[in-house]
């Protein structure tokens, strides 16, 4: 399954929506790496990317919505908290246990599946109150 990046999941926000390209763009990088073979040696680098992309990413976005006064900042921020141990863990598995299937094929639905999650319903949420207050 490769992800596809659509107009409908742009924020409107030029950093933030090259951020979430980006991070398609990584996904769509480990499963085409995965199709060829190579998904066990990508791994390492999928998993670094991540590391660093929630870090700056989930500040950006979380920046833009404190200057909003974005309501629900509070629930969004523990989706971010989450979601960035989710990384780190399967970032320790790879350390303690090396690029094994299973976490390759772990990373590729549980991360992918809830990025995509999280931009189509609570980042598109984000937006639609940006875009409201700037009136």
């Amino acid at each position: 399954m490769t992800y596809v990046w659509t107009d409908e999941m742009a924020t409107g926000n030029a950093v933030i929506d090259t951020q979430h390209k980006q991070l398609v763009k990584a996904l769509n990088d480990l499963l085409d790496a995965c199709s060829s073979g190579h998904g066990r040696s990508s791994l390492n680098t999928t998993l670094n990317f991540l590391i660093d992309y929630v870090v700056k990413h989930f500040r950006d976005e979380e920046i833009l919505q404190q200057k909003s006064n974005y309501p629900d900042y509070d629930n969004h921020k523990k989706l971010h908290d989450t979601f960035k141990e989710t990384v780190s863990d399967l970032a320790r598995r790879l350390k303690s246990e090396g690029p094994t299937i299973s976490l390759v094929a772990k990373v590729n639905t549980s991360l992918g599946s809830w990025f995509m999650n999280h931009l189509q319903c609570e980042d598109k949420k984000v937006a639609m109150h940006i875009c409201t207050s700037c009136g």
